[in-house]
């Protein structure tokens, strides 16, 4: 069926205003190699014939894999719950929240979730939500080139290589210089840190725990960073803060994160939740929106869209960000998951996963060739070292209904055989010793 609305007169007077002779002629300017080689789209396909197709695409995925796979994203239960208040109709086809007078539900949500990362992070105010971690740790580098008008910024190598791309690639048309710190025996290295730290230094990144699964306290590094005027920034692991230090006990000026651990499915990918949380003397630098608490005219509670600092609703050059969707439906399933856990809850869940995570340290321990890196402390994430090349460990262990892990010479040079190993809560004693036996019998073979 043709979509196209335009008769061919209609086309070729267009195109006579615009003083072309053809279509063709819009696109001489592209190099011939550049253009596209070919439409030939094929022919439709009934929607019976679409989804039987979609099936057979879906039985080349591995689902009946055991995973031990993390690296920033998790494989974490989500109750049912989440799934069945999330998917009622008054949230998921509402749209931005910009009038109050008809948005009371979804601003309290998004004001809820912002009161859930203020009290894990422990810091003073958080926004509506980002696009993901990645997006979440730009905008908290940005926020500290305005903040402190320096272009210079430090980060520590064992912040997750996703993250360090898309900061790079977000930034690659601004004048701004970064600079690596390596990691030490599995922790940031404190004196690179402070060798680079000067009065042009806007901000320190940092994460916790950082990609090899190593647990540190900042506060040091921080103390030195606001001697020099410059902002601290932490990318942090949500679960983990049901029993690490929060970043603002850490003296942390912006806590980052991705919050798909949160109540979120892996989903190949995304949607994902960003969050970014602020001291209050920096909220007016924060991105996109802030819900805020008020009342009416008869003194009854209400909500609000307190702060907005995006380029639709102020002047394009003194916007925080262009960021426009928000993950307002992502937040709330992170405030339902959350809110279903309570805080004992929480807690007990960050407790499993590090209670777990050091039972498969002591079942790995005892394979023959594999050594568990203990130079750092650790929640369930951790390194080992295999006698073989890591990514053939990987294709092996598929094999036996495991993905294993990360290879970290992916991301790492010269730790090719070297692994990343992930437990959560759902991982089971049995899964666990299975798993030990698996790689024994794989780095047999």
């Amino acid at each position: 069926m043709n979509y196209i609305p335009h008769t061919e007169l209609e086309k070729k007077e267009m195109l006579k205003s615009i003083g072309v002779s053809g279509v063709d002629e819009l696109f001489k300017h592209i190099p011939k190699e550049l253009r596209p080689r070919s439409f030939n789209i094929p022919e439709g396909k009934s929607e019976f014939e679409v989804i039987e197709y979609l099936k057979l695409l879906s039985r080349k995925n591995a689902t009946n894999l055991t995973n031990f796979v993390g690296g920033g994203f998790y494989d974490h239960y989500i109750p049912a719950a989440v799934d069945a208040l999330a998917g009622r109709s008054e949230f998921y086809t509402a749209y931005t929240p910009y009038q109050p007078e008809c948005s009371q539900g979804w601003l309290q949500a998004i004001y809820e979730y912002q009161t859930v990362i203020c009290e894990l992070t422990g810091l003073d105010v958080s926004n509506a939500s980002l696009y993901d971690g990645g997006t979440a740790l730009y905008e908290a580098a940005m926020m500290a080139v305005r903040l402190t008008g320096r272009k210079k910024i430090i980060v520590d190598s064992g912040v997750n290589l996703i993250y360090r791309t898309m900061l790079y690639a977000y930034t690659s048309n601004l004048s701004i210089e970064f600079i690596e710190t390596p990691v030490v025996h599995g922790q940031a290295c404190r004196e690179d840190i402070y060798k680079h730290l000067d009065d042009q230094t806007a901000a320190v990144i940092v994460q916790n725990p950082n990609f090899f699964g190593a647990v540190d306290d900042f506060s040091d590094i921080v103390q030195q960073v606001h001697k020099y005027g410059a902002l601290a920034i932490a990318s942090v692991y949500p679960v983990s803060l049901g029993m690490l230090k929060p970043p603002a006990e850490m003296g942390m000026d912006i806590a980052t994160g991705e919050g798909q651990s949160l109540g979120i499915p892996l989903s190949f990918g995304g949607p994902y939740l960003g969050f970014i949380a602020v001291k209050k003397e920096h909220m007016r630098q924060l991105p996109g929106r802030i819900v805020g608490a008020t009342v009416d005219k008869d003194d009854k509670r209400g909500f609000v869209l307190t702060l907005q600092a995006r380029e639709q609703h102020i002047r394009r050059e003194r916007a925080t960000s262009n960021i426009c969707s928000n993950e307002a439906l992502c937040a709330l399933r992170a405030l339902i998951y959350t809110s279903l856990l309570g805080k004992a809850g929480f807690q007990k869940l960050a407790k499993l996963n590090y209670q777990k995570a050091e039972f498969a340290k002591s079942a790995l321990d005892k394979v023959s060739g594999v050594k568990v890196k203990r130079s750092a402390p650790t929640f369930n994430e951790f390194t080992v070292c295999l006698p073989k090349n890591a990514d053939e460990v990987v294709c092996r262990m598929i094999n036996k209904g495991f993905a294993c892990g990360f290879p970290l010479g992916r991301f790492y040079k010269g730790l090719d055989n070297y692994l990343l190993v992930t437990v959560t809560e759902k991982r089971t004693k049995e899964e666990i010793l299975q798993f030990a036996n698996s790689l024994e019998a794989a780095l047999c073979s």
